[in-house]
């Protein structure tokens, strides 16, 4: 059996490593049998063929050393490698570190500079010559998604022709859990290529903004580009709330319970909401919150995480309805867009310049949430897969419950298979230590491998100063505009109804689950983040000020305060902080309920 927590080792010639950014997908342990037969497993590969790729170097740069040159687990959290970020921002021309650092770190505190790590061979005229090529032809040249579309329609025929894992016996469904490493590889590698490519495209687009003196447009430059695949579920989620805002489907909403989504597909009633339901689950079943981690669970293992935020969308007037907003973005960035071919107009290659960088821009950020989502759809292929024969073993009294199959190791399959009992105690003592991990915050950024997880800062003893009226925290402007309303600090996506509309979703940091949650919100905040981010991407999507990067805001902001959002400064303020418990002694001396 292999050891846990999964402690990788670091490089001694890359040694800055970072949760920025994978710390969205990933902000809990991953589980041993998704590190080596899911997420991590596949996407160390498919990163390092990205790289390659881009012509930035060759696979001889990577460590030998150490088995995970990019994505290590450190005490079961993964980490990205930002030397290697790094290092690409210095290969790839027009692209520095410090631009780099801005799209993964934001304006976090305490990182290490470049110069800290800055290595004799970084600067390399023929690789940056290579990479001159890939980014005129692969980034400014590119005219569509071909490569991502085809990788679609492989996950959908695999989607399409899973068996009835029920009839699959044992060791063919311990076969299917290892059966997709070759085509999730190749899904993963045109994910990160096309993450590189929009980074450059943001990166381009505030470099023009900048010199043309209207930095505060580069956000506005790609809001409201449409077909952004984390955003659609909020659309086709908003269609479900309509529908559940009158008649018989909206009192079974009122009547709640846990057995509603039963009570909806049985009532003939309700037979349409209940169709269109299962058109939505069919299509988004493998969506939920922290995704890309098989043990997770998804709006398909549990419907009711899906109505639970249909009902707080149904109380949601028609003005927040995402397609409005969405207009709206694109008509703001269509002037944008015109504002700055007048600034350049007599400039001919100004105008070209801008044009090809404002289409790489949106058409990678289009490609990086498809590739995303791809990506996703297949892992969940592995989960189901893992879940079956975990419920068999489960009901044969080999496991304590379904989820516990997730603590094994690819490798351990075919001999857990042999003789389950026998490795019974030790996936308990496993479980019980993956459990206790998620308490334990990581470092941020760490040179070198971080010290023991007991050393760790524990969130259960987290605190900080809570600010008070008139206090404001800085963050990165991730989506511009300013809203008004009452703070609502959720740490999870799993129960929605904290949230009522014209809120504020404050957030430690958000996946793809969370973003119908923007539809119902004014605005929102995040502790870490970047203009790159899920948050900020959605954000402009949907038409809603954001602010990313904001320290300890979900320690700091209290719940239920007045705050104020301006996404262009990224500011927030606190405006007036109520005092709940006074507000419940008068509610009691009323006789309220």
């Amino acid at each position: 059996m292999g050891s846990f927590p999964v402690f990788d080792g670091a490089s001694k010639v890359f040694p800055i490593y970072s949760r920025a950014n994978i710390g969205e997908i990933f902000p809990d342990p991953i589980s041993p049998l998704n590190a080596s037969a899911g997420f991590q497993a596949n996407l160390e590969p498919g990163w390092r063929a990205a790289f390659v790729s881009c012509g930035v170097w060759d696979h001889d740069l990577y460590d030998a050393t150490v088995e995970h040159n990019i994505v290590p687990a450190f005490g079961g959290y993964l980490y990205i490698n930002m030397s290697l970020m790094r290092l690409f921002g210095v290969r790839v021309p027009g692209a520095t570190p410090g631009s780099v650092d801005l799209q993964y770190f934001g304006d976090m505190p305490g990182i290490p500079s470049y110069e800290s790590e800055r290595r004799d061979f970084d600067e390399n005229p023929a690789y940056s010559e290579k990479a001159g090529a890939w980014l005129a032809h692969e980034v400014l040249g590119a005219t569509d998604l071909a490569a991502y579309d085809a990788d679609r329609r492989t996950v959908a025929g695999i989607r399409a022709r899973r068996p009835d894992l029920a009839s699959l016996s044992d060791r063919e469904l311990r076969q299917r859990i290892t059966s997709f490493g070759d085509v999730l590889q190749g899904v993963f590698e045109r994910h990160i290529s096309a993450s590189l490519k929009s980074g450059i495209g943001l990166g381009g687009i505030a470099r023009i903004t900048e010199a043309a003196g209207r930095p505060d447009l580069a956000l506005t430059l790609v809001s409201g580009i449409g077909e952004v695949d984390s955003a659609e579920p909020s659309t086709q989620m908003w269609h479900l709330s309509r529908l559940a805002r009158t008649g018989p489907v909206a009192a079974h909403f009122d009547a709640g319970g846990r057995d509603l989504f039963e009570r909806l597909g049985a009532d003939p009633e309700t037979r349409d909401f209940a169709d269109a339901l299962d058109r939505f689950l069919r299509t988004w079943d493998f969506r939920g919150p922290s995704e890309w981690e098989i043990r997770a669970t998804t709006w398909g293992t549990d419907p009711a995480l899906v109505l639970a935020t249909v009902d707080r969308l149904r109380l949601v007037s028609e003005d927040e309805a995402p397609a409005r907003k969405n207009a709206e973005r694109a008509r703001q960035r269509q002037a944008a867009s015109a504002e700055l071919r007048t600034l350049f107009a007599g400039d001919e290659t100004a105008v070209a310049q801008f044009d090809a960088v404002l289409h790489a821009a949106e058409l990678w950020l289009r490609g990086r949430e498809r590739g995303r989502t791809t990506a996703a759809m297949l892992i969940h292929e592995v989960r189901l897969a893992a879940r079956e024969l975990g419920r068999r073993a489960a009901e044969a009294g080999h496991l304590d419950h379904v989820a516990q199959i997730f603590m094994l190791f690819a490798g351990e399959l075919d001999t857990w298979l042999d003789d389950p009992a026998a490795h019974l105690d030790i996936l308990r003592e496993r479980e019980r230590t993956y459990l206790r991990l998620f308490d334990y915050e990581p470092p941020f950024v760490t040179v070198g491998r971080p010290g023991p997880v007991a050393e760790w800062r524990r969130r259960s003893d987290r605190s900080a100063a809570p600010l008070r009226p008139g206090d404001a925290i800085t963050g990165v402007p991730g989506c511009g505009g300013t809203a008004r309303g009452r703070a609502r600090v959720l740490t999870a996506p799993d129960d929605p109804s904290a949230l009522e509309p014209g809120d504020i979703l404050v957030a430690p940091i958000t996946d793809p689950s969370w973003t119908p949650l923007f539809v119902a919100a004014a605005a929102v905040v995040v502790d870490v983040g970047a203009p790159f981010s899920h948050a900020a991407i959605i954000s402009r999507e949907l038409g809603i000020p954001c602010v990313v990067s904001a320290t300890d805001a979900t320690a700091r902001i209290p719940d239920g305060a007045l705050i104020e959002v301006d996404g262009t400064t990224a500011a927030v303020t606190v405006l007036e902080v109520v005092d709940v418990t006074a507000a419940v002694t008068a509610a009691e001396a009323e006789g309220a309920p």
